[in-house]
């Protein structure tokens, strides 16, 4: 997938998005680590109608049956590609960014977590941090590629990272 060219193309649209999940991590390390599935992208929730319109430019289109859908995101796929998936916050004076999850559920995106920095293919880019990364990535069953992921923030970052059953066996 081009992120480069998918992230510059919504910042020539005057959007600010954050690189999250997979690339976002990546971003973090300054390379590649693997194979991406998809394109986690942070967007101030007003601002998606524009980003939808600037990737259909480049030939992506709406996934309407993605799970989970809207509120909590919104999916484009370019058949060869790749997918893109928009994660939609509200931003609180603070600058907190809130994703709406469904029904009074909401995911934190804290002010100081936006403020990543990274690089992709050698270009700078905005990412979480990795505090906020690891924060993500709790509440839920990690398989494997979760697990990488984790213990290379913690080795590159120093982040705390929760012990694996394997770490409990020692």
């Amino acid at each position: 997938m081009g992120v480069i060219e998918v992230v510059r193309e919504l910042e020539r649209g005057g959007l600010v998005v954050w690189l999250d999940g997979g690339w976002g991590i990546d971003a973090l390390l300054g390379r590649e680590t693997r194979k991406h599935a998809d394109l986690d992208l942070v967007i101030d929730r007003d601002q998606l109608p524009t980003a939808r319109r600037l990737v259909a430019g480049l030939g992506f289109k709406d996934v309407p049956d993605a799970q989970p859908g809207p509120p909590a995101r919104v999916v484009v796929c370019e058949h060869g590609r790749g997918r893109v998936d928009f994660h939609p916050v509200v931003f609180d004076s603070g600058g907190n960014g809130w994703q709406q999850l469904g029904d009074n559920a909401w995911g934190a995106y804290p002010a100081e977590g936006l403020t990543g920095r990274g690089s992709v293919a050698d270009e700078a880019v905005r990412c979480l941090t990795a505090e906020l990364q690891v924060r993500h990535h709790l509440g839920y069953e990690l398989d494997s590629q979760d697990w990488q992921d984790m213990r290379l923030l913690a080795e590159e970052f120093g982040v705390a990272i929760p012990p694996t059953d394997s770490d409990s066996d020692e």
